[in-house]
């Protein structure tokens, strides 16, 4: 799992100019990076209670998601696509992370991501 990670994501970052055109190769492009990123966090998050809790967390949220996935979705234009892509990265998170936490309290991991969405 580390290793695909570390040498398989690639999320190209292109000006906004370049991916508001949702029909260039370019946006085209990194939308597919961005998606098989996505596809890969959900299962890395699946190992969790079969591999240790801070790996999964580490390689999933430290290195996928704030690494790679919140630079993309940071810079996708407000709209239903941004939207999307919070959904979908929510939804692979495993609810169980969250279950001793207090209200209006985030995992560590998650604290940028968290940030984003209440902007």
């Amino acid at each position: 799992m580390k290793k695909s990670v570390e040498e398989d994501v690639f999320i190209p970052l292109y000006p906004k100019s370049t991916v508001e055109d949702k029909s260039s190769l370019r946006s085209k492009f990194q939308e597919r990076r961005f998606w098989s990123a996505v596809k890969l966090l959900s299962n890395v998050v699946l190992w969790d209670g079969i591999v240790q809790e801070d790996k999964v967390r580490d390689l999933g949220l430290s290195k996928l998601l704030n690494r790679y996935l919140l630079l993309n979705i940071l810079n996708t234009p407000l709209g239903t696509d941004h939207i999307e892509k919070c959904n979908k990265v929510v939804a692979c998170l495993p609810e169980r992370w969250f279950q001793d936490l207090k209200v209006g309290s985030t995992l560590p991991e998650l604290l940028n991501f968290s940030q984003h969405l209440l902007q």
